[in-house]
């Protein structure tokens, strides 16, 4: 968390990608979501959009160049801890050796997909690969701090409600879709569940072979350790409240 990208008059693929926190500008650039390139309304496949373009702002005074650095420290010791080599990690994440190397070296931007499928391969939630962490009793996350994915083309949007390494192996979001859009996700890690709840507009929930369709005040639980996607087959934007369960 795969679904095909409708053509035509069908709503495009978007796959999110981390984007400024809010107020800041945004360009083309996230999990998963929790999971997940993006492309524009004509095109069937995702392109390799970076996942730090125009993140400066992303984790407040942190920037871009700093938070690549962040993450590759924190890949590379979570996979020493492990005890994974970079080949036992290309054969669990399905992430390529060579590209496994430049993520670690600080050498490239990876996307939102390919850091899902390293955090699935090291089995550890998204928020994991940051390294934060929050000890006090009581957590807040302030609007203008929040890292916000979005898809290239803007018409998705992910915004995390709870601080990262705050609930263990719980992660909280809200979906936002603009009309006729579908998010695809790659599946999770094995024993990952998900659970939705659409505040407004409509949600066409894709899990496997199955397909739901949900309105506001519905909610669904499913297990996430296959693809699925989310489509907004309707005319009006859709609020979504994500919530990501890892297996302990």
């Amino acid at each position: 968390m795969a679904v095909r990208t409708p053509k035509g008059n069908r709503p495009a693929r978007s796959t999110a990608a981390v984007a400024p926190a809010a107020g800041a500008s945004s360009t083309s650039a996230g999990t998963s979501g929790p999971g997940a390139g993006a492309t524009s309304a004509s095109s069937s496949e995702p392109t390799s959009d970076d996942l730090l373009e125009a993140a400066a702002d992303l984790a407040g005074d942190i920037g871009a160049a700093e938070l690549t650095r962040r993450m590759a420290d924190n890949i590379r010791a979570l996979r020493k801890t492990r005890g994974y080599s970079l080949d036992d990690m290309a054969r669990r994440s399905g992430v390529s050796r060579a590209s496994l190397s430049q993520v670690e070296t600080a050498k490239t931007n990876p996307t939102i997909a390919i850091l899902w499928k390293i955090a699935a391969g090291l089995e550890v939630p998204f928020s994991a690969l940051l390294g934060e962490d929050n000890a006090e009793r009581v957590s807040v996350l302030r609007r203008p701090d929040q890292r916000v994915l979005k898809s290239a083309d803007g018409h998705f949007e992910s915004r995390p409600l709870t601080p990262a390494g705050v609930l263990t192996g719980v992660e909280v979001y809200e979906l936002r879709l603009a009309p006729h859009t579908v998010h695809a996700s790659d599946a999770h890690a094995a024993g990952t569940s998900e659970s939705l709840t659409v505040l407004v507009g409509t949600l066409r929930l894709r899990v496997g072979d199955e397909v739901h369709d949900l309105s506001a005040g519905d909610a669904a639980c499913f297990v996430a350790d296959v693809a699925h996607s989310y489509e907004n087959p309707g005319r009006t934007p859709t609020l979504v409240h994500n919530v990501i369960v890892y297996a302990r």
